[in-house]
C-alpha cells in the first residue's frame, strides 16, 4: 500500500518484499538469559569492508520476528519473554493463519476481513517484549500537554463523524470515547483541526483518507508491520542509499549526505526529512532532521528529530538503535532498537518503481462511491451516507496475540 512520493535520486536501489509468510519458528534459550544477538553491544563483531574500507552495510535486510513496538501491560517490566511464553505465542498465532474465515455474513466486519495470508508475514515471536528499549518501561513517553489537547480534538473530530453509524450503536471498539446520535453529525463539514494524515468516515476528497490510501508514507522511522518491511542499503565512495519495500508494493528512498555539509534551511522541509550521516567507527549515525509537516510518527511531524545507528553485526546480522525525539509531543526522548536479518539477493525480484495502485485507483473509486451514494440519498434511493462507517473496510489484526 501507499507511496508513490519518491524523488528522482542518484543512486537508485529497488528491492521487492520477499514473498508471503515466514514460517513460525521456535527459538529456545534460557527462560533468564536474553539471546546474544540482542544483549551484545554493537559492533563487536569483526567488521565488513567495502573495497575502498568503510564498513560495509550493504544488502537486503529485513526483522525476521515479530516484536510489537510498545511493551503489553501483561508483561509490565519484562524485557524478554521466555521460552515457554514465545511457544505460547507462537501456537497463537499459528492457529489465526486461516484468515479466510468469515465473520457473519453481510457485516461490515465480514467485508473488513478479506483481507487474507496472501497480504501478511506471520513471523515467529522475537525475544523482546518491546522494540523500545529506553524508557525502561517499554513504552512510549508521556504526551506534552499540548500533544495531549490535540490528540483529544483529533480524536474528537474523528468520534463525532462516526455518532450516526452501526459501530457508535452497537458500541464497538472505534467508537470508544463517543456516543451514538441517529442524527448526522453537524462537523462533517469541518475542516480537520490539522492536515490529515489517518482515516476519517468521510470522503469529500483525497485528503480525508489515509496516507497509505493516497499512496503516502508516514516515512521515518519504519519498524515494519503486518505486511512485511525490507530495506536495501547500497554504498559508494562516499555515498549511501537506503530503500524501503513496505506494505503491499510500495517503496520510497533517501539518500544520506555524507560529506560533513550542515543540515537544510529550518524552511526547507521533506517528506522524508534531510540525512547527514557520518561514520563513528564501524557504525553509521545519521541525524534527521527537516521533516514535512504533512508526514506524521505517532502524532510527531515538524520538529521531529531522529538519530539512527546503524551497525554490522555479522556476516547476516544488523543492528539498528534510533532515538526519537520531540519535545513539543513527548516529555522525554525514547529509543527503538531492531536486529535486521540479511536476505538473498538471488531471490528477491526487483523492481523500477513502487507498485501502489491504491491513490491511482481505489481512492478514485472511494470518492466517486460516496458521491454516488449522496445523490441516491438526494433522490430517495438509499441511506444517508453519515450513517456508514467508511472507516472499516481495512485490515482488522484484532487477532493478534500481541496487540
Amino acid at each position: 500500500m501507499r507511496e508513490r512520493f519518491t524523488a528522482s535520486m542518484r543512486t537508485a536501489a529497488v528491492v521487492a518484499a520477499a514473498a508471503g509468510v515466514i514460517a513460525l519458528l521456535s527459538v529456545t534459550r534460557t527462560p533468564a538469559q536474553a539471546p546474544a544477538a540482542s544483549g551484545a553491544a554493537p559492533g563487536t563483531a569483526p567488521a565488513l569492508k567495502t573495497a575502498w574500507g568503510e564498513p560495509d552495510l550493504q544488502g537486503i535486510w529485513t526483522d525476521e520476528t515479530t516484536t510489537p513496538l510498545q511493551r503489553p501491560a501483561r508483561y509490565a517490566n519484562q524485557e524478554f519473554f521466555t521460552d515457554a511464553e514465545r511457544a505460547e505465542l507462537d501456537r497463537t498465532r499459528s492457529e489465526i493463519l486461516g484468515r479466510e474465515r468469515r465473520a457473519e455474513r453481510g457485516t461490515e466486519r465480514d467485508v473488513s476481513g478479506s483481507y487474507n495470508n496472501v497480504f501478511v508475514s506471520f513471523k515467529r515471536t522475537g525475544a523482546r517484549t518491546s522494540l523500545i528499549v529506553d524508557p525502561r518501561n517499554g513504552r512510549i513517553p508521556p504526551l506534552t500537554p499540548e500533544a495531549q489537547k490535540l490528540a483529544g480534538a483529533e480524536r474528537e473530530f474523528r468520534l463525532a463523524l462516526l455518532q450516526s453509524t452501526e459501530t457508535c450503536k452497537n458500541k464497538e471498539a472505534a467508537c470508544n470515547g463517543g456516543k451514538y446520535d441517529p442524527a448526522p453529525s453537524p462537523r462533517f463539514a469541518e475542516l480537520f483541526p490539522r492536515y490529515n494524515t489517518g482515516r476519517m468516515n468521510r470522503n469529500d476528497g483525497p485528503e480525508d483518507s489515509s496516507l497509505g490510501e493516497r499512496c503516502l508514507t508516514g516515512g521515518l522511522p519504519e519498524f515494519g508491520g503486518p505486511t512485511g518491511s525490507f530495506r536495501r542499503i547500497v554504498q559508494t565512495p562516499g555515498g549511501i542509499s537506503i530503500f524501503y519495500d513496505v506494505g503491499q508494493g510500495q517503496g520510497w528512498q533517501r539518500n544520506i549526505v555524507m560529506d560533513g555539509r550542515p543540515h537544510l534551511p529550518a524552511n526547507v522541509r521533506q517528506w522524508y526529512g534531510d540525512s547527514r550521516g557520518r561514520w563513528e567507527g564501524n557504525t553509521l549515525v545519521i541525524d534527521v532532521t527537516n521533516f514535512s509537516p504533512k508526514t506524521d510518527f505517532q502524532g510527531s511531524r515538524q520538529d521531529l528529530h531522529v538519530v539512527e545507528r546503524w551497525t554490522r553485526t555479522g556476516p547476516k546480522t544488523l543492528a539498528y538503535e534510533v532515538m526519537i525525539e520531540d519535545p513539543t509531543v513527548w516529555t522525554q526522548p525514547w529509543t527503538v532498537r531492531q536486529e535486521f536479518t540479511r536476505q538473498s539477493d538471488e531471490d528477491n525480484r526487483f523492481y523500477t518503481e513502487p507498485r501502489c495502485v491504491e491513490g491511482n485507483h481505489g481512492l478514485p473509486g472511494i470518492i466517486r462511491g460516496r458521491r454516488t451514494e449522496e445523490r441516491a440519498f438526494a433522490e430517495g434511493r438509499g441511506p444517508d451516507p453519515a450513517t456508514r462507517d467508511a472507516m472499516k473496510d481495512g485490515f482488522i489484526f484484532d487477532d493478534e496475540p500481541l496487540r
